[in-house]
C-alpha cells in the first residue's frame, strides 16, 4: 500500500455533527453569517493567530444576557465545549474587555494563571491571548478572541494592536449594518483558514515520498482524525490502514486510549508547537511519536525504539478500566473551577443553568435543600411556576419524586424514560412532563444538604461516563451550595444591619432639596461602612454628613452606626463642625477599634447662605454655584477619625447662593483602577457644571454613570446632593 488516504466523498467533506453549512455553501452566499465567518478567517490570517473565536451576546427575552461562541477556527470543535455559553459576569478576558471597552492582552501561561485562574485550568498551554470587544453605536455585540503560540512571553506590538482593533471594527460594522441579528445556535460554526501550499497537485508524489522513509508517517486533521497513513506507520501501529483511516488514534488503538496521549495532541493543536512522546504497543514495542502541527492539521512521525525500557511497571494485561475522554475531563475541570467562584445561591443556580445543563444536554433544573424534613426548592430552571409550586415543600418521604429517597440513601438515581421512573414513582412523570431525569444527592462530609435534579425534554441514555462525571459533579455542587447558603445568611444579616443603621428617609427642610444614593460594592458581602445623613438643626440650619469606615463586613457596618449616632448627638447639641469631628474622634479612641473612618461634616445656614465644613481625611466636595460653573471645594483636612484622639479639624467656609448645589460623595465613586483620582474628580465637576437645571435624581444618576458606565464598582458608593432652592420661611 502506498500512502493510503480516505476515498473522496462526492457529497463533500462532512462537517461536525450539528454544525451549519460550511462558509460559502449554496443557499448561504452573501448572508450575514457567512460574512462574519469570512471576516474571522481573514482576521486570523492577517494577525498570524493560530486560533480564533467570535463571541456574540445573546439577549433572551426572559433571561440574563450571555455570550455564545458563534464561530471558531483553528481548533477542534469539541475543545470549545467549556466556552460555548458564558455569562457576562464570567471571570474571563473577554468579559473584562467588554466591560472596560478595551483590548485585553495576556502574554503567556504564567500571566493567564495569575489573572484568570479558571481559564488557565482549562487552557494549560503556552499561548498568548487577545480579547477585543465589538462595541458599536447601537450596543456591544460581543467580542473577538485570538491566540498565538507563546514561549515564554509574547508582547503585542503597536501594529498588531492596531490590526486587532481594525478587525473588531470591521466585524462590528457588519453587525451594525445588517438588517437582522445573526442566527445563534448551540454548536459554533467551524471556519477553515486556508493556508498556501507549495506543490498542491503532487499528492501521489508526496505519498511515494512518505513510503520511502524508514519511519512511519501519519496525517491528522484538527479534529484528530487520521487522514493519511503510510504502510510503515500501519505496520508499526499494528493494524490495517483501512481500519485506522478516518478514526482518532485513541479510539481505534486501545493502547493509546489514555487521556495523557490525547492531551499531547491537544497541546500540539492549541500551542502550535512540536510535541514528542513515547508509548508502549503491547506486548513490548516502544514507539516514539513526533507531532508537528500547523493551521491545517498535524504531521506525525512514528519511530520504533527497540531499546526503550519502561520507567514504571507496565499496565497489567486484561481489560483496562474505562477512562473519561480528555475533553470531558477538561470540561469537568472548567465546571469545577466555575463552581468554586459561585458566591450566593442565585449565582449557583445561574451557573448550573448556563453551563452545566448545556454541557450535559439537559433542559431543566431543580435545586432542593433538605429543611425540617421537607424539600425546599431554592432554585429552578426550565419549569413552569405551577410545577415548582407543587414540588416545593414536599415531605422527604414523598412518593411524588425520588428526591427525598435519593437524599436519604446518598446515591444518585438515573431514569432515561418516563417508564423507568414510573415503575418506582408512578405519579412523578406526570408532574413535570419531562422525559428523563438525573437525581443527584448533595452530601457534604456525610451530611445531606439537598438534591440536584437535571431533567431532559426527550428520553436520554445515561452512559457510564456520564453517570460517573455527574456523580463527581454532585459533590462539587454540594460544597458550592453549602458555601452559598452560608454566604447568603451572612449577607442577609449584614444587609439588615446596614439598612437599619442608614437613614430610611431624610428630613424635609424648606429651602433645601436633597437626594441620596447608596450603592454597595459589586463583590464581597455587598455591605460596608459608607454612610450619609441629613440633620435638621433648627428652622434655617441643617447638618449634612458623609463618611466611610474601612472594610466591607459586619464590623464596618456596626462601627458606621456608632459613628453616625455620635455625629448626630454632637451636631444636634449645637457643636460646630470641628467640634463634631473632634468629639467623634475621641469616641473612636475610647472604643479602641482598629478601623479608621473618613468623614466630612457640613453645616448649612440657609438664612445667611453660608457653609461651614470640616473634613477628617475625606475626598473634597463639589460646589456648583451657577449654570456652567462647578468647582472642587479646597479644604484643609484633618487626620482620619481614630488615628489621634488629640487631632484638630480646621473649618472651611463658603457661600451657598440660591440655586447652588453641593455634592458630597465617598471615595468609591472616584477611585477607578488605572485612573488618577484628581482627574476623576475634575471630570465629575464638569459633569455637575453641565447638568443645568436637571432634576436632582437625574443629576445624581449621571454622576455615578459618568465614572462607572458599566457598573462593577469595586467599593461602596454614597452620594448626597443638596440644592439651595431659596430663602427659608
Amino acid at each position: 500500500m502506498s500512502g493510503t488516504t480516505p476515498p473522496p466523498d462526492p457529497t463533500g467533506p462532512p462537517g461536525p455533527v450539528g454544525s451549519p453549512d460550511p462558509v460559502g455553501s449554496p443557499g448561504r452566499i452573501g448572508s450575514l453569517e457567512d460574512d462574519l465567518c469570512a471576516a474571522l478567517a481573514e482576521t486570523v490570517r492577517g494577525t498570524g493567530a493560530s486560533i480564533g473565536g467570535l463571541f456574540l451576546i445573546d439577549r433572551p427575552v426572559r433571561a440574563q444576557p450571555l455570550m455564545r461562541l458563534f464561530a471558531e477556527c483553528g481548533m477542534p470543535v469539541e475543545f470549545t465545549a467549556p466556552w460555548r455559553r458564558l455569562p457576562l459576569s464570567a471571570p474571563v478576558p473577554l468579559t473584562d474587555a467588554i466591560a472596560e471597552d478595551r483590548l485585553v492582552w495576556i502574554g503567556g501561561q504564567a500571566e493567564m494563571a495569575r489573572r484568570y485562574p479558571r481559564v488557565a485550568a482549562v487552557l494549560p498551554y503556552r499561548v498568548a491571548l487577545a480579547a477585543v470587544p465589538l462595541s458599536g453605536v447601537r450596543r456591544c455585540w460581543g467580542g473577538l478572541v485570538l491566540m498565538w503560540p507563546a514561549d515564554p512571553l509574547r508582547e503585542a506590538s503597536a501594529r498588531e494592536r492596531a490590526h486587532l482593533t481594525s478587525s473588531a471594527r470591521r466585524l462590528t460594522r457588519l453587525l451594525e449594518e445588517a438588517p437582522r441579528p445573526p442566527e445563534l445556535s448551540d454548536e459554533p460554526r467551524v471556519v477553515p483558514v486556508e493556508t498556501p501550499r507549495v506543490a498542491a497537485r503532487t499528492g501521489p508524489a508526496a505519498a511515494d515520498w512518505a513510503e520511502r522513509l524508514p519511519e512511519g508517517a501519519v496525517g491528522l486533521d484538527l479534529e484528530g482524525r487520521i487522514t493519511f497513513l503510510s504502510s510503515t506507520a500501519a505496520r508499526l501501529l499494528g493494524r490495517d490502514a483501512e481500519r485506522l483511516l478516518g478514526t482518532r488514534p485513541w479510539h481505534s488503538l486501545s493502547w493509546l486510549d489514555d487521556p495523557v496521549y490525547e492531551d499531547h495532541y491537544r497541546t500540539a493543536v492549541v500551542g502550535r508547537a512540536p510535541v514528542s512522546f513515547t508509548a508502549l504497543r503491547p506486548p513490548d514495542h516502544w514507539l516514539t511519536f513526533e507531532l508537528h502541527p500547523d493551521a491545517s492539521g498535524i504531521s506525525v512521525r512514528v519511530l520504533p525504539r527497540p531499546e526503550q525500557r519502561p520507567a514504571v511497571p507496565a499496565r497489567p494485561a486484561g481489560r483496562r478500566p474505562a477512562v473519561a475522554p480528555t475533553g470531558r475531563l477538561y470540561q469537568l475541570v472548567h465546571l469545577a473551577t466555575a463552581l468554586t467562584e459561585a458566591v450566593g445561591v442565585t449565582d449557583l443556580v445561574g451557573l448550573i443553568a448556563d453551563q452545566i445543563l448545556p454541557a450535559f444536554g439537559a433542559q431543566g433544573l431543580v435545586l432542593s435543600a433538605a429543611d425540617a424534613g421537607r424539600l425546599k426548592i431554592i432554585g429552578h430552571h426550565g419549569y413552569p411556576a405551577d410545577v415548582v409550586e407543587r414540588l416545593d415543600g414536599l415531605r422527604l418521604d414523598t412518593d411524588l419524586t425520588p428526591a427525598g429517597h435519593v437524599i436519604a440513601a446518598g446515591t444518585p438515581s438515573f431514569f432515561g424514560t418516563p417508564a423507568e421512573l414510573a415503575r418506582s414513582y408512578p405519579d412523578a412523570p406526570r408532574i413535570s412532563g419531562k422525559q428523563a431525569w438525573a437525581y443527584l444527592p448533595l452530601v457534604v462530609s456525610g451530611r445531606p444538604v439537598g438534591c440536584c435534579v437535571l431533567s431532559y425534554d426527550d428520553p436520554h441514555t445515561f452512559t457510564a461516563d456520564e453517570r460517573a462525571v455527574l456523580t463527581s459533579l454532585a459533590g462539587l455542587i454540594a460544597q458550592a451550595l453549602d458555601r452559598a447558603r452560608l454566604y447568603d445568611s451572612k449577607h442577609d444579616l449584614a444587609h439588615q444591619l446596614q439598612q437599619a443603621l442608614l437613614p430610611h428617609t431624610l428630613p424635609s427642610l424648606t429651602g433645601l432639596d436633597v437626594v441620596a444614593r447608596y450603592l454597595p460594592a459589586s463583590h464581597g458581602l455587598q455591605v460596608g461602612g459608607d454612610f450619609y445623613d441629613l440633620l435638621r438643626l433648627d428652622d434655617t440650619t441643617a447638618g449634612a454628613v458623609i463618611g466611610d469606615v474601612e472594610g466591607h463586613n459586619i464590623a464596618a457596618a456596626a462601627l458606621m452606626g456608632q459613628v453616625r449616632t455620635a455625629i448626630h448627638a454632637h451636631a444636634t447639641a449645637g457643636a460646630s463642625p470641628d467640634k463634631v469631628l473632634a468629639c467623634t474622634n475621641r469616641l473612636l479612641g475610647d472604643l479602641n477599634t482598629d478601623l479608621l473612618v473618613s468623614c466630612l461634616y457640613v453645616q448649612l445656614d440657609l438664612a445667611r447662605h453660608r457653609l461651614a465644613l470640616a473634613s477628617a481625611g475625606h475626598v473634597p466636595p463639589l460646589l456648583r454655584g451657577g449654570p456652567g460653573s462647578a468647582r472642587v471645594l479646597g479644604l484643609e483636612p484633618g487626620p482620619l477619625l481614630g488615628v489621634d484622639t488629640r487631632a484638630r479639624y480646621p473649618v472651611t467656609r463658603a457661600d451657598l447662593t440660591p440655586g447652588a448645589t453641593l455634592a458630597l460623595y465617598t471615595d468609591g465613586l472616584v477611585e477607578v483602577p488605572g485612573i488618577d483620582v484628581g482627574m476623576t474628580i475634575a471630570a465629575l465637576a464638569r459633569q455637575l457644571a453641565d447638568a443645568g437645571e436637571q432634576d436632582l435624581e437625574k443629576q445624581i444618576d449621571g454622576l455615578v454613570h459618568r465614572v462607572w458606565p458599566a457598573g462593577g464598582h469595586t467599593d461602596d458608593i454614597a452620594v448626597l446632593l443638596l440644592r439651595a432652592s431659596g430663602t427659608p420661611a
